[in-house]
């Protein structure tokens, strides 16, 4: 039965009614609980900087050059010296197996076949190990210093004999951010373990049997694998909050980082110019413009607003990447004319994989790649390599200063 649900998902989103990332955010919510779908789409607080992220590509207007024939458009490109088919990268996404069955180890193989990067979340249901090995390509991990120094030193440990290629350190969450729809869907009380914190949420569940029924097939687990306490096992769901509250990553940790960490390292969460700045004194290899797709201060700026800004202060000593709203190729192209190595996109598959698993990840992929290639078609450009500013026009008042 699960394998006739898996084929018919696979089948709803080849079909042509499903043609963008809106349609796989569609698909998601009708197959999953509300309180899982909230969990993926919403934000922080009122979601301003949420729908910013998005918004803000609707401001950068394309310059095309015209009776250009380009037949073939390069995609490929590098990051941190990696090859890769396309200048998406999967971001780190959290418990991504509420979402679909081993779902990060899913995310990770669809990444894999197109040729691009998938990166892993600390706090994710799935051992780093079985996701590596799940992957044709290069794996990131995404490191939070949850359950502290030595819990963190073990995860580098674990990453470095997985054969994960780079290190990705999230700088911004001090706090979890207030994100309403999941206090008000009582996520907290339905992570808590609790039998009977689960009951108030037995009807709901059960209007999504497909998900229900893979969801308990998969062992309904509520754990974070990679996160290991000593004596204790893997860290529950429920404990998650305060852990990240008692370890937030500071300049200072970096120093311990790059020394157990001998690969390139990633800074993720960067903002200012300021802090950019100091990624690259730190000894980073590359750096993500990214405020947690709105999910943690709102009110900040779009990313796409601060990359030049960005871009211009760190020059070439250090690859950057954007993170926030990426919805179409188009969104990668104008990243990219505007300084960005490559982007991360997280909600754009994390759709896709609630939608159908690999298939609905694997379709994301295929829906922005294909948007880019039409889009360098359009713009007159043969290859990402030669996008940059003066394919663009950008509002006078619209960048930072």
């Amino acid at each position: 039965m699960f394998r006739s649900a898996q084929h018919d998902k696979a089948r709803s989103v080849q079909s042509p009614r499903v043609v963008n990332i809106e349609d796989l955010r569609r698909a998601a919510k009708r197959r999953l609980p509300r309180i899982v779908f909230d969990y993926i789409d919403g934000g922080a607080e009122d979601e301003w900087t949420l729908r910013e992220n998005s918004l803000a590509f609707e401001a950068v207007t394309f310059r095309p050059r015209c009776a250009v024939a380009n037949p073939l458009c390069d995609l490929r490109t590098t990051v941190l010296g990696t090859s890769v088919s396309t200048p998406l990268i999967l971001a780190p996404v959290g418990s991504c197996r509420l979402m679909y069955p081993r779902g990060e180890e899913v995310a990770a193989r669809a990444a894999g076949a197109a040729g691009i990067i998938y990166t892993l979340s600390t706090l994710s249901g799935c051992r780093l190990e079985d996701v590596a090995a799940a992957s044709k390509g290069p794996v990131w991990y995404q490191l939070y210093l949850v359950g502290g120094r030595d819990c963190a030193l073990a995860a580098i440990e674990r990453a470095r004999n997985a054969g994960v290629s780079a290190l990705v350190v999230t700088i911004d969450t001090a706090v979890a951010g207030m994100r309403e729809r999941d206090v008000r869907n009582g996520a907290k009380e339905l992570l808590s373990g609790k039998f009977g914190a689960k009951l108030p949420f037995v009807n709901q569940f059960l209007t999504k049997p497909r998900w229900l029924a893979a969801f308990l097939a998969d062992g309904g687990l509520m754990k974070f694998e990679n996160v290991v306490i000593p004596g204790k096992g893997p860290m529950l769901y429920a404990d998650v909050t305060a852990a990240l509250e008692q370890s937030v990553v500071t300049w200072n940790d970096l120093i311990w980082i790059r020394k157990a960490w001998t690969g390139p390292v990633v800074i993720k969460g960067i903002h200012t110019a300021d802090d950019a700045r100091r990624a690259v004194d730190a000894g980073a290899s590359g750096l993500v413009v990214s405020n947690h797709g709105g999910r943690q201060l709102d009110d900040v700026a779009a990313t796409l607003r601060v990359l030049p800004e960005i871009v211009a202060a760190v020059g070439d000593r250090i690859e950057v990447l954007l993170d926030g709203g990426i919805r179409r190729g188009s969104d990668i192209a104008k990243a990219l004319c505007l300084g960005a190595r490559g982007v991360m996109a997280g909600r754009a598959y994390a759709y896709g994989l609630g939608a159908a698993g690999n298939a609905g990840v694997a379709r994301a992929i295929e829906i922005l790649r294909a948007d880019l290639v039409r889009t360098l078609k359009l713009l007159g450009c043969p290859s990402v390599a030669e996008l940059d500013r003066s394919f663009v026009d950008i509002p006078h008042d619209w960048l930072r200063n």
